[in-house]
């Protein structure tokens, strides 16, 4: 078996570590933006997360809460585009097989946690999308009116507790597909981890 057909392509690779950072800042970004209070004073430029790394320039004021909520949106937006794609890549181009030295029940592990993975990044962008979808703002993709807002106050209250089931449920199994990755690197000392570096 030649090395190519044992790692991911370049493409499946880059998509993977994007979505999985992008992951990973959402959740950071959902955290802090939640703690923001509904009234405060509106600006027209923001530090981002306070760190004096980079200041965002608008072209009206808004408040904080009004601007990391649709910084939250327009990222996710981009982050279930990507995903998307990256679906598509694997439809579109078989992954490599897994390693004969997995047992049966790792085999079944592997398979069952990626397609839960999967369905998981695909429902999670899109019961924040039905959120927003119902809120009275809608959304807006990094300042462009993307879907106009319903106003469904029942609804939105719906897919907020679904959307926050769904982010606690993906970091679990995040979690459980890393754990499942250093065990091959650390306690089997297999190729697993490094097919995707």
């Amino acid at each position: 078996m030649n090395l190519a057909s044992t790692r991911y392509t370049k493409t499946a690779k880059f998509l993977h570590w994007l979505i999985a950072l992008g992951i990973f800042f959402m959740f950071g970004l959902g955290w802090y933006m939640s703690e923001l209070p509904k009234e405060a004073p509106k600006q027209m430029a923001y530090d981002l997360f306070d760190l004096g790394i980079y200041t965002w320039q608008l072209t009206k004021e808004v408040s904080p809460r009004t601007f990391y909520y649709n910084l939250h949106k327009s990222i996710g937006i981009t982050i279930f585009a990507l995903i998307l794609i990256r679906i598509l890549w694997r439809i579109s181009h078989r992954p490599p097989a897994l390693l004969t030295s997995y047992k049966a029940w790792e085999r079944k592990l592997a398979s069952g946690v990626h397609y839960f993975l999967y369905l998981l990044m695909v429902a999670l962008p899109v019961s924040g999308i039905i959120m927003a979808i119902n809120s009275k703002y809608g959304i807006k993709w990094f300042g462009i009116d993307f879907i106009e807002g319903f106003d469904n106050k029942a609804m939105r209250e719906l897919y907020h507790e679904v959307h926050e089931v769904i982010g606690i449920v993906i970091l679990v199994v995040v979690a459980v597909h890393i754990l499942g990755a250093l065990k091959h690197k650390f306690i089997d000392k297999d190729e697993t981890l490094k097919r995707m570096l």
